[in-house]
């Protein structure tokens, strides 16, 4: 503990509800910088760069101005939001902002010489680590999910996350762990380099891609170290916002058009025409193509849980398509430090596959769990693309067909000891699908945050 303050705006607030902001229109994006809070404010803008003219402050103005000190907080207290030039996460200003409760984007580097006194804009801070600064008022909601009354259910309601930096919005809502934490986001978006670009690093072409790979891991002797601490790093916020409870991580699903767009990946991915069922998920992770990419995701479940101590961690393989394709991925896992049961590791299916309801004794066997991922399974249960516009009123999680496939692979895991979870939306959209999974006995589901307290609800209601 170096440093403790007195805490002055949460402790008076209303703690009983958490609002969540999403922008829907917006004009262009004028400038970035580093986001402080989690929220939306639209305003004009108020541009004073130095403390002494801090009396022409309009009260309920956006503050802009170079870096702040203490001198600056009567009139921080009065704004609506807070842009700078200059500063971090740790700078005075960002400190402030979160104490007083306000937006702020810091570090935007030239705020000052690009906007101007009395300019409308959006300052939006509610959309992960990079704020942004609209151009113009933004039209946007701001929804208030009530903590006071969340009924209690047997069913265990758990919450899908994938930005690292969005994450601890959510500490707040009784969830029972997260049931599905994306990967895929981390290596997007923090990452941003294709794994078997890092591992063949001295073999790239000398070109702006190699050039851009080693402006990114500036430091790194040995580059796919980056790949291993940066998404440790990562997972290891959205492990923390739930601690002990547990964390379900599916490893990397992108499909081969996506994997591509990475830094480096044109050079590593075959082309395909149906991606979504070609080249992903298991199929990679044992493949000479992608082997040694699997084993940096590995490297960094284990830093993750041995080193720093998130041993809630539970390991997820997507798109598993049969029992022999599953040991053939755990032993790979164990080569790499992950083997099931060491260390308390559980490792989890994605229930997606017709072959995982099929064969799911023999899936139950290699596996702790299943998490049923509804929109796959309804996609290759109906034969329906489930991005296709033409048959996307035949799209129905609720058809009798997926139905039976669901309650079918709970009552065959239930059986032989398995637990069963659905990630997916149509629970909180549909009361009466919520009430077939209960019915049916499954052991959790897991919703984006906004839907929880719906489904919280539904489940209560369908559980009398």
């Amino acid at each position: 503990m170096v440093q403790a303050r007195p805490e002055t705006v949460q402790s008076r607030a209303d703690t009983g509800a958490v609002k969540s902001y999403t922008v829907k229109e917006a004009g262009e994006v004028i400038l970035t910088g580093l986001s402080v809070g989690a929220a939306v404010a639209t305003g004009r803008i108020c541009l004073i760069e130095h403390a002494a003219d801090i009396d022409r402050f309009v009260d309920g103005a956006i503050l802009v101005t170079s870096t702040t000190d203490p001198d600056w907080v009567p009139i921080m207290k009065r704004a609506a939001a807070i842009i700078t030039d200059h500063g971090g996460r740790t700078s005075h200003a960002a400190i402030v902002s979160r104490e007083l409760g306000l937006p702020a984007i810091v570090g935007t580097g030239n705020a000052t010489q690009v906007l101007h006194d009395e300019q409308e804009v959006t300052v939006d801070c509610a959309s992960g680590d990079t704020g942004m600064i609209h151009a113009g008022i933004a039209e946007y909601e701001v929804e208030e999910l009530r903590l006071d009354h969340v009924p209690d259910t047997k069913t265990r309601i758990m919450l899908n996350l994938a930005n690292p930096s969005a994450a601890f919005r959510w500490w707040r809502l009784p969830a029972e762990g997260v049931g599905l934490a994306r990967m895929e986001f981390v290596v997007n978006n923090a990452v941003q380099v294709h794994p078997m670009a890092l591992v063949n690093y001295d073999s790239l072409p000398e070109d702006e891609v190699k050039e851009q790979i080693a402006d990114l891991t500036l430091g790194y002797d040995h580059k796919p170290d980056f790949f291993v601490e940066t998404l440790a790093r990562g997972l290891s916020r959205i492990c923390s916002v739930v601690y002990p409870k547990p964390v379900i991580i599916r490893m990397s699903d992108f499909k081969t058009n996506e994997y591509a767009e990475l830094l480096g990946g044109h050079d590593f991915e075959p082309s395909e025409e149906n991606p979504m069922i070609g080249f992903r998920g298991a199929s990679r992770y044992y493949s000479p193509r992608y082997r040694d990419g699997f084993a940096l995701e590995c490297k960094a479940i284990k830093m993750l849980r041995e080193t720093m101590g998130f041993d809630n961690a539970i390991v997820m393989i997507p798109f598993c398509r049969t029992p022999g394709e599953a040991d053939k991925v755990l032993e790979v896992m164990a080569e790499n430090g992950l083997a099931r049961g060491e260390n308390g590791l559980q490792v989890y299916v994605m229930g997606e596959i017709p072959s995982n309801v099929i064969r799911a004794e023999e899936f139950a066997e290699r596996f702790d769990g299943f998490s049923i991922g509804s929109n796959d399974l309804t996609q290759l249960t109906l034969g329906i693309d489930r991005d296709g516009e033409e048959l996307a009123d035949l799209f129905r999680e609720d058809d009798p067909a997926v139905l039976w496939m669901i309650e079918t692979l709970i009552t065959r895991a239930h059986a032989v000891g398995a637990k069963v979870g659905l990630c997916g939306q149509a629970p909180s959209n549909d009361p009466a699908f919520a009430r077939r999974l209960v019915e049916a006995g499954i052991d959790t589901i897991s919703v984006t945050p906004d839907s929880f307290l719906a489904v919280k609800t539904h489940v209560a209601a369908a559980e009398g």
